[in-house]
């Protein structure tokens, strides 16, 4: 089992892949079939109810089963080595619902193209999408979305212990993977009513979820991850992070 395993773990991160560049073109409007404000149509309350259900299905899916309890009960009924993928591809399928679904809403809150202010906005739109990626790499990107796991049934090596380690990015906010989304999903030079709504839910969604990742990591890493907390922002990195003379043991800060 542990090589088929192991061809879906590749699956579903080439599902993920796929899913993560059409969201850059799908926010950005920009090379993809259908984005937030594109085809244009009549919106309406309907077009917002729609909207509003299909991102909430999406968070709702992306909290549970990330939570412990969830995988506990989960991987009674899946391999451990394959839990991850399989949350990595049912959120990107319903991230692909998020795209087939939406229906955008008319009317402009700010259009600045062609401004200076616009062109910085598209700037930091691109070092938005930069800080989500790179920073899936200052932790560990392929354990993150499932390749690890698979590979290590594949080849019968153990699960090291979870532990937690500080690095990068993550020196200077706790969440850099959520601020990079945030930034990217703010930075429009053009502000439809559509994209004001994904990107309020989307962001309320992120506090959401960032307090219930917060609640597991002070239950797995304790007062390591308390002492963390006290030195480094949540998401703006407005006060320096002092170094922790104290011994921590290695592992990633983020739950996603």
């Amino acid at each position: 089992m542990a090589p088929l395993g192991a061809l879906f773990a590749a699956f579903s991160y080439a599902a993920f892949l796929a899913s993560f560049l059409y969201a850059i073109g799908f926010v950005g409007n920009f090379l993809v079939p259908k984005s937030i404000d594109a085809p244009a149509n009549a919106g309406g309350w309907l077009a917002f109810a729609i909207d509003a259900a299909v991102l909430g299905l999406f968070a709702l899916q992306h909290s549970v089963m990330a939570r412990p309890a969830f995988k506990r009960v989960w991987t009674r009924v899946v391999s451990p080595a394959i839990e991850r993928s399989v949350y990595v591809l049912v959120s990107s399928l319903l991230l692909a619902l998020v795209f087939w679904a939406w229906r955008p809403l008319p009317g402009i809150v700010w259009d600045w193209r062609g401004s200076a202010a616009g062109d910085v906005l598209l700037v930091m739109f691109a070092i938005g999408w930069l800080v989500v990626l790179l920073s899936t790499f200052m932790i560990s990107h392929f354990e993150l979305f499932g390749l690890t796991q698979a590979w290590r049934r594949l080849r019968n090596r153990p699960t090291p212990k979870a532990s937690f380690k500080v690095v990068l990015l993550y020196r200077f906010v706790r969440h850099p993977i959520m601020l990079g989304f945030i930034i990217a999903f703010w930075s429009a030079p053009v502000m439809t009513y559509g994209h004001l709504l994904f990107s309020l839910l989307t962001t309320g969604y992120i506090l959401v979820g960032i307090q219930l990742e917060e609640k597991d990591l002070m239950a797995a890493f304790g007062s390591a991850y308390a002492r963390y907390r006290e030195r480094v922002p949540m998401l703006i990195p407005l006060r320096r992070s002092r170094p922790d003379t104290t011994s921590t043991p290695k592992s990633s800060p983020a739950g996603h």
